[in-house]
C-alpha cells in the first residue's frame, strides 16, 4: 500500500492541452481545487476531440471542440493556457518538477504528463501521410478532394474507420494490413474481414509494407500498388521522447503509473507523488489485468478522475476500469472491452444479425468485441466492471437468446 502524499500543493502544471489534459483540469476543479492551474500545449488551436478526424473525415471541415463535446472549456478552467509551447524537456532534480520549453522554464508542485502519442512511420514510408492531428486531417481531405486511389497501411481502428467513409465517397481503397487479421483480432478474422468487400475496400492480410514512394506501395513480397494517396494508420507510440531520461520509460516508450496515476520510478514501489500521468503515454497498474495500456479516448477521458481525487484529498478513488474502445467502421458499430488474450477460448453469440465475441479463459470473461447490438454494450461494461474478472458459463455464453450473465 502506497504512503500518503503531503497536503496537495496550490499549484499544477499540465502538460499536454488533448482530452487527458481537459480532463484533468476539469476533475481538479470539481473535486473542489482552488489553485493554480498552468497548460502547456503543443498545437497553436484549442482542444478538439480526435476521433471524429477519422470518423468523419470527409463530412467535417472544422474540428469538435472538447469545450462542446465533453462540456468543459479548457481555456476558462485554468490561470494560464499556453498554446503552441511544447516541452522539451524534463528536470526532477530540485525540490519542485521543472519543465523546459522553447521560451522558459515552468515549475510546479504537482506536475501532470498528458502529451498523449504520436503516429508510428518507419523511415521508409516516407511519402505516406498519417492521421492524428486536425492539420493532417484538413491535409489528407485535401488530398482526396477528386476520385483518388487511396492505401490504407494497417487495418486497425483509425485505418478501418478512414477506409469506410473514403470507400463511401467514391474512392478506390485498398487497405494492407501485416498481420494476419483486421483489429490485430485473429480469433474473429472470418467476420471481421468479409466488412471490407462488402462496402467495396480490398483487403490483403498478411501483406507487410517495405517502402512508399511517391504514388506506389512497395510490399515485402514485391507486389506493388500505385496510389493516389497513402495513409500509414499502424498505430502510435507515445510522445514521451523529450523526457530525456528524466523518467524510466518501458521499451515501448510508456510511463508506468498506478491506480492513482502516480508516475512509477520503480513499479514495486509508491508512486512519485509529485508527478502524475494520464491518457495515451501511460500504462496502468491493474490489479485485475497486470499492466494495461493507456491508450483510446474512454481511458483519457476516465483516468483523470482517480488523480484529482488522490491529489485533492477526495474519496480513495481506485481507476481500473475495463479497457474500452468504440467504434463505427465499414456500416458497423464495434465496441471492445477489456484485453483478448490468445490463450482464451473465443465463443461467438449471434442475433439477427448482431453478435459479440467473449474471450473466456477458466471460466473468466477477460475480454468482448460487441458488434451491432447496444444492449449487449452495457451488459458487458456492467460484467467488466466488477471488482474481479467475472465467470460465466460457457455452456451458456454462446446462446444469445439468453442474457449474458455470472455464473
Amino acid at each position: 500500500m502506497s504512503s500518503p502524499d503531503p497536503a496537495p500543493s496550490s499549484d499544477v502544471l499540465v502538460v499536454g492541452a488533448g482530452l487527458a489534459a481537459t480532463a484533468t483540469v476539469a476533475e481538479l476543479r470539481r473535486a473542489g481545487f482552488g489553485g493554480t492551474v498552468r497548460v502547456l500545449g503543443d498545437e497553436r488551436i484549442a482542444p478538439y476531440d480526435r476521433p471524429p478526424l477519422s470518423k468523419h473525415l470527409l463530412d467535417r471541415d472544422s474540428p469538435r471542440w472538447l469545450a462542446d463535446e465533453i462540456g468543459a472549456d479548457l481555456l476558462a478552467l485554468a490561470d494560464d493556457v499556453r498554446l503552441g509551447e511544447p516541452a522539451t524537456g524534463l528536470d526532477l532534480s530540485g525540490a519542485r518538477p521543472e519543465v523546459r520549453t522553447a521560451d522558459g522554464r515552468f515549475t510546479a508542485g504537482t506536475l501532470v504528463l498528458a502529451t498523449g502519442s504520436r503516429p508510428r512511420l518507419p523511415a521508409a514510408w516516407g511519402a505516406a501521410r498519417t492521421l492524428r492531428t486536425f492539420a493532417d486531417a484538413t491535409d489528407l481531405r485535401a488530398a482526396l478532394g477528386a476520385p483518388s486511389r487511396l492505401v490504407v497501411i494497417g487495418a486497425g481502428w483509425v485505418g478501418s474507420e478512414v477506409a469506410g467513409v473514403a470507400a463511401a465517397a467514391g474512392h478506390e481503397v485498398v487497405v494492407v494490413e501485416a498481420g494476419a487479421a483486421p483489429l490485430g483480432l485473429g480469433a474473429v478474422r472470418d467476420q471481421l474481414s468479409p466488412w471490407f468487400a462488402a462496402v467495396g475496400v480490398r483487403l490483403l492480410l498478411s501483406s507487410p509494407v517495405r517502402t512508399v514512394h511517391p504514388g506506389l506501395v512497395e510490399l515485402d513480397d514485391g507486389r506493388t500498388l500505385e496510389a493516389d494517396v497513402v495513409l500509414a494508420a499502424v498505430g502510435a507510440r507515445p510522445a514521451t521522447g523529450w523526457l530525456s531520461g528524466a523518467l524510466p520509460l518501458t521499451t515501448t516508450g510508456h510511463l508506468q503509473v498506478d491506480e492513482r496515476m502516480r508516475v512509477l520510478t520503480d513499479p514495486q514501489s509508491p508512486g512519485h507523488g509529485s508527478v502524475r500521468a494520464v491518457g495515451d503515454l501511460v500504462v496502468r497498474r491493474s490489479a485485475r489485468r497486470g499492466w494495461v495500456t493507456g491508450g483510446h479516448w474512454d481511458n483519457a477521458l476516465r483516468g483523470p478522475r482517480a488523480l484529482a481525487a488522490d491529489l485533492t484529498g477526495g474519496p480513495d478513488t481506485i481507476h481500473d476500469p475495463a479497457p474500452y474502445v468504440f467504434s463505427h467502421q465499414l456500416g458497423h458499430d464495434v465496441a471492445l472491452f477489456g484485453t483478448p488474450s490468445a490463450q482464451a477460448d473465443v465463443i461467438l453469440r449471434r442475433h439477427d444479425g448482431a453478435w459479440t465475441a467473449l474471450w473466456v479463459r477458466d471460466d473468466r470473461l477477460q475480454a468482448a468485441l460487441v458488434v451491432d447490438n447496444p444492449r449487449e454494450v452495457a451488459a458487458v461494461r456492467r460484467l467488466l466492471s466488477g471488482p474481479d474478472l467475472p465467470r460465466v458459463d460457457p455452456r451458456r455464453a454462446g446462446d444469445a437468446a439468453q442474457p449474458l450473465a455470472t455464473r
